[in-house]
């Protein structure tokens, strides 16, 4: 395997599904000043009624960037005269991801923790944010059905049905196997009252018909 296809192998890795057993609960409140009690979902003592969405915690998303890439990396896009990240005015940091060589940047926040559990929380946040430009659990982070195949309407379904009517007559190798093929289709378009596919295979036919005349 090539450098190329090495780093393509790294990065389809990361947009693998992640297992049940590697996807947790976040318990968000439905209100910042709801009255907090124990959560029957996560355990927790927060503000209820809350919404539990799934998400892959920090241990999980390192497992995953290892498999990727075992040398991946990461750092504070702007770091203080100590060498600290530089958190904005918001209480976020922004990093650089950087996995098979590609890097990608990322944000992240605390989410309104102090003190040491803050750091810790605003790196594992910037970590999935910026994994997930890689595709990393994009799935948790759309709200709906990311890769659905959107049913085809009445007119893209009947556009396919021309297209394919038109190709069959137009293939016909002479006229005795056009003859049945045209009169099959056109019977269908008259009795769905499909004007259009009706012209277009009756122009389809008459076109194969002129070429079989002229081979004569």
């Amino acid at each position: 395997m090539d450098a190329s296809e090495t780093v393509a192998a790294g990065l389809k890795k990361l947009r693998e599904p992640f297992p049940a057993n590697q996807i947790s609960k976040l318990c968000k409140p439905t209100k910042r000043d709801n009255p907090k009690g124990k959560c029957s979902v996560c355990g927790g003592w927060h503000a209820l009624p809350s919404v539990a969405l799934d998400y892959v915690g920090h241990a999980a998303l390192t497992d995953r960037l290892l498999d990727a890439d075992p040398l991946w990396n990461w750092e504070p896009v702007a770091t203080n005269p100590d060498g600290s990240p530089v958190v904005d005015k918001d209480g976020g940091m922004w990093i650089r991801l950087t996995v098979c060589g590609v890097t990608r940047l990322g944000y992240g926040d605390s989410d309104g923790k102090v003190g040491p559990s803050a750091t810790k929380e605003r790196i594992g946040d910037a970590l999935r944010n910026a994994a997930m430009r890689f595709g990393a659990a994009l799935d948790l982070w759309h709200k709906g059905d990311l890769h659905k195949e959107v049913p085809a309407d009445d007119d893209t379904r009947e556009g396919d049905k021309t297209a394919a009517a038109v190709a069959e007559i137009l293939d016909a190798p002479d006229l005795a196997t056009l003859q049945p093929i045209f009169a099959e289709h056109y019977r269908t378009a008259k009795q769905s009252g499909n004007k259009a596919m009706e012209k277009a295979v009756t122009s389809a036919y008459n076109q194969q018909k002129a070429k079989f005349a002229e081979a004569v």
